[in-house]
């Protein structure tokens, strides 16, 4: 890929050139020629990259199309999550591409992150139709062939089976789930490992991978990603517009955050008889008399006191002693001054209150706080304030402090479901995310790469 300068109408252009190994390869030419074809019927379409011409030099064909100067999708994954409604926007312009392909008989056979591109204003533009099959032109590819990229291919593409529009769409489901989660549904150690999991592993739960998902995503989940093509969306704009109505519908997050009910109480002491029933109450009325006896002594001896210290002087005037003591409504000598105590269990429900309302960023330095003010207290709201503490630090996407936090929990409260769900929800997030940054490090150590061509693609 070459960035060039049209000088006719002088405006940048990208020039894609057939490898010079490739050149003389009459397979190889035959599929350059091919997707020249291909992009050229779709060329008055919108979000496909457009093409102005394609020709020869020296003995290379060469395809000129337009040049787009926003990247891929692709490298913005690479910098992190992308807002939802961006990710929208991306899906259903994708969509448009791909249905109209459809009707003009072509099967991009080759739908990822790194194939949609982007102008400055971040639309997209689908790119790289070199392996798509257009109807009327021959098959370059022998049965059993497998052809496109190992993350994204369709279940009967890995087989070696002929794609279909359905296998775009399933493409279009695997950038979905990448796009609104962080990660491809399906991932292995090699592109072999990873097509078998396209083939035989179960669809994961979306939620599972961000819990403040809607469920309702799973359910266009199953559908997008079936292994069976014709349970899936009949077209790329039903698959965007399922996952619009998924996103945008009220729900509550799964699983609803909520303060875990205690065990039941189990009762230790043996039943007391009737006897000691009605002895323990006689004592207890003793007990009653005794006390109020003495506080009429009390009473009594203070008025005493009180008449000895106002009596008068010599003279007849009355004469008051300034007592030593300070009264309820002074203040404290300085420096005495006592801490507020914090409400711990007040900070736990107010925390709580926010999680049910979806606010986990507001929710979590109320349970941090709570947690701190009712740390070694062994008590309900302990275990209440650790446990949704953990979750929220989970739903914000924080893997640190969380197992801490439900052992704390469980060892107040004892075993829970719930405390079980989550604990296995971090393990498949966390533990995976730390192994990638190992993998990632590890990599890193070994060589580092340093491209300066500019173009199109994860290469570009």
């Amino acid at each position: 890929m070459y960035r060039a300068t049209d000088t006719a109408l002088e405006r940048s252009v990208a020039v894609k050139v057939l490898a010079d190994r490739y050149a003389q390869q009459d397979e190889a030419r035959a599929r350059f020629r091919r997707e020249a074809l291909a992009a050229a019927r779709l060329s008055a379409a919108p979000n496909v990259v457009t093409v102005f011409d394609v020709a020869e030099h020296d003995g290379r064909p060469l395809i000129v199309m337009e040049y787009l100067e926003g990247g891929s999708v692709y490298d913005r994954l690479r910098t992190g999550r992308v807002p939802r409604d961006r990710a929208l926007t991306w899906l259903a312009q994708t969509a448009a591409a791909l249905d109209r392909a459809h009707a003009n008989g072509i099967v991009h056979r080759d739908v990822k992150p790194a194939n949609l591109l982007l102008d400055r204003e971040e639309n997209v533009h689908v790119s790289d139709f070199g392996i798509a099959s257009a109807s009327g032109a021959d098959m370059l590819t022998e049965p059993g062939t497998v052809l496109g990229t190992a993350g994204y291919i369709s279940p009967e593409q890995a087989r070696g089976e002929p794609a279909t529009p359905a296998s775009d769409r399933y493409a279009l489901g695997v950038v979905a789930f990448e796009l609104l989660t962080g990660r491809r549904p399906f991932s292995g150690d090699t592109p072999t490992t990873e097509a078998f999991a396209h083939l035989n592993a179960s669809i994961p739960r979306a939620v599972e991978v961000d819990p403040t998902l809607p469920p309702a995503l799973d359910v266009v989940f199953e559908s997008a990603l079936a292994k069976d093509p014709a349970a899936r969306p009949a077209t790329a704009h039903e698959l965007v517009d399922r996952l619009r109505d998924a996103l945008h519908t009220p729900a509550e997050p799964v699983p609803v955050p909520t303060r875990v009910a205690p065990p039941p109480l189990r009762r230790t002491i043996p039943p007391i008889t009737r006897r000691v029933h009605r002895r323990d109450h006689h004592a207890r009325r003793s007990r009653a008399w005794l006390a109020l006896l003495g506080a009429v002594a009390v009473l009594a001896l203070g008025l005493a006191v009180a008449a000895i210290a106002t009596t008068g002087d010599d003279s007849g005037s009355p004469q008051t002693r300034t007592s030593t003591q300070r009264t309820s409504t002074e203040p404290p000598p300085e420096g005495t001054t006592k801490a507020p105590s914090v409400d711990g269990a007040a900070l736990g429900r107010e925390g709580f209150a926010r999680m049910q309302a979806g606010d986990y960023v507001a929710a979590l330095p109320l349970l941090r706080q709570a947690v701190v003010a009712l740390r070694g207290s062994n008590t309900l709201d302990e275990a209440y304030a650790s446990y949704n503490l953990a979750f929220t630090r989970f739903a914000v996407g924080r893997c640190d402090g969380v197992t801490a936090l439900l052992d704390r929990s469980e060892r107040i409260q004892g075993h829970r479901k719930e405390i079980d769900e989550l604990r296995r929800r971090w393990e498949a997030r966390c533990t995976q995310s730390a192994d990638e940054s190992d993998e990632g490090q590890a990599a890193g150590k070994k060589g580092k790469g340093n491209g300066k061509g500019k173009g199109h693609g994860e290469n570009g």
